[in-house]
């Protein structure tokens, strides 16, 4: 059974004083969103210590935006992000110990220590990146789907960029095509407000990016990118049509994230009462105070929760730092060479 069709049963039937959806979905977000929320927090934590280098783009504060994809979405399919990309990973399936190694720049990392913080890759769970290029994974998602549509499959793409990307030419060119070939795409915008340190009022004329697929003919809506529950219907909608045959669909989900672009940002552009006001509606403590309020699961199922991921994260850094870093020859391994290529030397 695909992760789209067992989510559906997940959801069940319910009445009007009972919640939308059943204690499985509602215990799998929250878990997936606490991984997250504290794998990114060792990791600042790592980075602060020097055992993390480099680049290094947290998702902390856009949790629901992984948890509600994931959970509308199947195993089959392909999703392509930009370089805040940890979370994404995680809920892909990637496992805790191989992108907390890959940090650390170690053999063990989910690309051998190759890629860090912005290059994470793993094929069998469907997940192409983690693309450092602001928008190039925009064309390449568009690609990926082509891929599909030419293979037979109902499996589409789930192509995620930041509010920045979306001034990019690539993006109107990919929208451009997708909607002529009615390519099985599905292209996010996470809309976080800031373009690293620039907001997107100063930006763009268009302020509700969601509007861009107009031009396009493209079904286009916003979605609460705080709640997993609205993105997760969102998705669910979006997935229905592209699956269809009608052709791509583009979401614009309002999240929020609260450290700065990178680590080296202390995001000083930000007020602190924006701040706290997007911290009231934190995806992780709001759907735990739901689940304890609604009765959903005891105070025991929740706590039991929050001691396996404790454990998990620790395991995964003690894993981190006991490998070995890569060994220097193999930097010449796991690259693209075409042999008959007229202008290669030996």
């Amino acid at each position: 059974m695909d992760t789209a069709t067992e989510n559906k049963k997940k959801a069940g039937k319910k009445g009007a004083d009972t919640p939308k959806y059943n204690k499985e979905m509602y215990l799998y977000w929250y878990e997936l969103m606490l991984r997250i929320r504290r794998f990114e927090e060792r990791a600042l934590m790592m980075y602060g210590q020097q055992k993390i280098r480099g680049f290094c783009h947290v998702y902390i504060g856009q949790e629901a935006v992984a948890a509600g994809i994931e959970s509308a979405i199947r195993r089959e399919d392909a999703i392509v992000t930009a370089y805040r990309q940890h979370g994404t990973a995680l809920g892909r399936g990637c496992s805790p110990k191989e992108c907390m190694a890959e940090l650390f720049g170690k053999e063990t990392g989910i690309v051998k220590g190759k890629g860090g913080s912005m290059h994470f890759f793993s094929a069998e769970h469907r997940y192409f990146g983690g693309n450092g290029i602001v928008g190039a994974q925009i064309p390449i998602g568009t690609g990926i789907a082509f891929a599909e549509q030419y293979k037979g499959t109902d499996n589409l793409c789930v192509t995620m960029f930041g509010d920045g990307a979306s001034r990019q030419g690539s993006l109107h060119e990919s929208f451009n095509m997708a909607m002529k070939w009615k390519i099985p795409v599905l292209y996010i915008v996470e809309n976080n407000g800031y373009a690293m340190g620039t907001s997107v009022n100063r930006t763009s004329n268009i302020t509700e990016l969601y509007k861009l697929g107009a031009s396009y003919d493209m079904p286009s809506e916003p979605v609460d990118g705080m709640n997993p529950e609205a993105v997760h219907e969102a998705v669910s909608k979006a997935a229905e049509h592209i699956r269809s045959g009608k052709g791509p669909y583009f979401l614009e989900i309002r999240t929020y994230r609260y450290k700065g672009h990178s680590v080296s940002d202390p995001a000083k552009y930000r007020t602190k009462e924006e701040v706290q006001e997007y911290q009231e509606r934190d995806p992780v403590k709001m759907t735990e105070k739901k689940i304890l309020a609604e009765k959903i699961a005891s105070e025991e199922e929740v706590r039991a929760i929050q001691e396996k991921i404790k454990a998990e994260i620790a395991e995964a850094v003690k894993f981190a730092e006991e490998s070995e870093y890569p060994d220097p020859s193999t930097l010449w391994e796991d690259n693209y060479t075409q042999q008959d290529y007229p202008y290669i030397m030996d």
